[in-house]
């Protein structure tokens, strides 16, 4: 792995709409996972935030900011290595920005 394929703190994920891999948090209904989400910027309904980008057409899946414990860019083809596969979600100590975490 070099260093694009490490994950990086939520609060350095970009937010001009580009897609990127992201852990989301684990919950009651299940463990932690990871998604491809994007930044949508606010639309006719103000509804502005985290969206997966993955989702069945005309379902649209938003993440509120604590859902999400970090980031890392995409994985680029490369003949050469093997093939593609999403990384395992992140399970490194947990990193509160502010509040209580819930």
């Amino acid at each position: 792995m070099d260093a694009t394929d490490k994950w990086r703190h939520m609060s350095t994920a970009p937010k001009d709409g580009s897609r990127f891999l992201a852990t989301v948090r684990p919950v009651e209904q299940g463990p932690a996972e990871v998604d491809v989400v994007y930044w949508a910027r606010s639309d006719q309904f103000g509804m502005e935030g985290w969206r997966a980008a993955d989702s069945t057409p005309g379902a649209i899946i938003g993440y509120a900011e604590p859902e999400l414990i970090c980031w890392m860019p995409l994985p680029t083809p490369n003949p050469a290595r093997e093939p593609l596969s999403i990384p395992d979600p992140y399970e490194g100590e947990e990193i509160q920005i502010d509040g209580s975490g819930i």
